[in-house]
């Protein structure tokens, strides 16, 4: 019979993995408290980084149909789950691995899709969303004054040749007719 204790951290931690827009499994062996205090702190609050228990995490991970990381739940783990954007927690625990290289990034889950650590690796590497979405929005800024100079340019066309004759007339109009 299942502890009611024990019944409750799953149920906990697959409401996690539901929730969270990223999962990134990780193995902490060898960073001690203050380490992994720091890593905490690092990560900012969109992301919850949790020592879990294989076994716990396990029945989770297959209650919140995250099945795939199920296989990579050996040995001791760790789990950050995102809740903000996915590149910034991608970037965070990248590079407190490269100044702590006992952090080992396994792999984890992106709306829904497996990454292994080298696709998370590939993700640490993108632009913040907000540089993209500004990087996007220059781009269509950009066409947009394109296509309103495109359609602009025969209105101006236009209103040129029309000036023209209307100053010829006006030129015409203003000089006596020549006498015979």
């Amino acid at each position: 019979m299942a502890r009611p204790d024990k019944v409750a951290a799953v149920s906990e931690l697959a409401e996690e993995f539901r929730s969270s827009t990223a999962v990134v499994l990780t193995e902490y062996r060898g960073l001690s408290m203050a380490e992994l205090s720091q890593l905490r702190r690092t990560l900012g609050a969109d992301v919850t980084y949790a020592v879990v228990k294989n076994t716990l995490a396990k029945r989770a991970a297959a209650d919140a149909g995250a099945d795939v990381l199920v296989d990579s739940l050996t040995g001791p783990s760790a789990i950050a789950f995102v809740r903000g954007d996915p590149v910034e927690a991608a970037k965070g625990l990248r590079d407190f691995g490269k100044a702590h290289p006992a952090l080992v990034v396994r792999g984890g889950l992106l709306s829904g899709a497996y990454l292994d650590a080298t696709a998370l690796g590939k993700l640490a590497d993108l632009e913040s969303r907000e540089v993209l979405l500004a990087k996007a929005a220059g781009l269509m800024k950009g066409s947009l004054t394109q296509a309103v100079a495109l359609l602009a340019a025969p209105l101006a066309s236009t209103a040129r040749a029309v000036d023209a004759l209307r100053q010829q007339v006006q030129a015409r109009d203003a000089d006596p007719a020549p006498a015979p």
